[in-house]
């Protein structure tokens, strides 16, 4: 099983978006996933791993919610 981390500045008033990328991934891949976590980051912060490997960051990515769905996909498996 998987763990998604949603590491999300704080100061920069990321809370939304960490929410919904959760959201998404719970929706997707509840039954997947073992645990989706928040942590609280600052310096624009916007990380996205599962199972401890970086699948997006908002330092080269663009912050699209669907891409970063897509790039949880492997690690939780496929349910549609």
């Amino acid at each position: 099983m998987t763990r998604v981390e949603i590491e999300y500045c704080v100061p920069c008033g990321m809370l939304n978006r960490a929410r919904d990328v959760a959201e998404a991934v719970l929706r997707q891949f509840g039954e997947s996933i073992d645990e989706v976590a928040l942590v609280t980051g600052d310096d624009g912060v916007f990380v996205v791993r599962a199972d401890g490997e970086v699948v997006f960051d908002v330092a080269e990515d663009t912050y699209d919610v669907d891409e970063i769905v897509r790039a949880v996909r492997p690690h939780a498996g496929t349910r549609d």
